[in-house]
């Protein structure tokens, strides 16, 4: 490996120390509740709504993955999938709360709590997206093929959004967007790679209607809303015009048909802080609330 000089590194003349050292002030506009710990940092008992499934989360991309599933499997006439979504404020500390790291430990949203399991006994916990995804997929039967190929290709898809997602977040849209400063070598290190992925959804997309072949499952409900949300230019800033996002024709063509479903315009309100407040619904608690309690009606921004 060829020797580099400090004074090529950025900052000139960085050099990493022997044994890292946390330092408060790093990490741009997420370093107040970024940290090399886990646990909680105070006591705060999460609330319990009247409905089984109890969801604690904030609607990023992540956390509408869930969303999208529950609004479909309610609109498919599931009635036992409605829910209660309680909002938590990641900028505030909410998911270091001890009652929401018993029940994700990684702090992480979104984090679900049945309190009807199949199995008649104590509530069950569930954390990690995905997980969450193939639990009520399970739970349900819907959503994730039984035949074993297509159900095998979902699963390929679903968990290749697990390991591709946070080159689009934690390295493009940290380095993009959120980064105290703009450093070209990461910023293009991580553009060429979500390049690459969106080349690899366009290029399986211009054969499948959708991830996992003809059928709609969480795979598809996985992905669109980190990459849907990109080809829409509703992510970081102005990144769909930097990434050249029209230029993927399938996944536009993908994008388009899966936003024009009403369950997933529903499941990307919820738990939604920011944009049009007519689209952000802070809590759902009843399905009434979309027509009663979005933002705009009750006053809040």
């Amino acid at each position: 490996m060829t020797e580099k000089s400090p004074a090529d590194n950025f900052p000139a003349g960085y050099e990493p120390d022997k044994v890292w050292i946390w330092d408060k002030g790093n990490g741009g506009q997420f370093a107040n509740i970024n940290r090399p710990i886990a646990g909680p940092t105070h006591d705060k008992v999460l609330p319990v709504g009247k409905h089984p499934l109890q969801l604690y989360s904030l609607g990023t991309p992540n956390g509408v993955k869930v969303t999208i599933l529950l609004e479909e499997l309610l609109a498919a006439g599931h009635s036992g999938a409605e829910y209660d979504a309680w909002l938590i404020k990641i900028g505030d500390g909410d998911q270091f709360g001890s009652g929401f790291v018993d029940v994700n430990p990684n702090s992480k949203i979104p984090a679900l709590s049945d309190h009807a399991p199949k199995d008649g006994g104590e509530p069950v916990r569930v954390f990690e997206s995905a997980s969450i995804l193939v639990y009520l997929a399970e739970k349900f039967g819907a959503f994730l093929p039984t035949e074993l190929r297509a159900r095998t290709e979902a699963m390929n898809w679903l968990f290749w959004q697990m390991g591709s997602a946070p080159f689009l977040g934690g390295g493009f849209g940290h380095f993009y967007a959120y980064a105290p400063m703009k450093i070209k070598y990461a910023i293009d290190r991580y553009a060429m790679e979500v390049k690459r992925q969106l080349d690899v959804l366009d290029r399986h997309l211009a054969d499948n209607q959708y991830m996992a072949g003809s059928e709609y499952t969480i795979a598809d409900m996985a992905i669109w809303p980190w990459y849907g949300n990109l080809a829409l230019g509703q992510a970081y800033g102005d990144a769909g015009n930097y990434l050249d996002v029209g230029t993927y024709k399938n996944v536009q063509r993908w994008t388009a048909e899966i936003f024009a479903r009403p369950a997933v315009k529903r499941g990307r309100m919820v738990n939604r802080m920011s944009g049009d407040p007519s689209e952000q619904l802070h809590e759902r608690h009843d399905a009434s609330d979309f027509d009663t309690k979005t933002a705009d009606k009750i006053g809040k921004d």
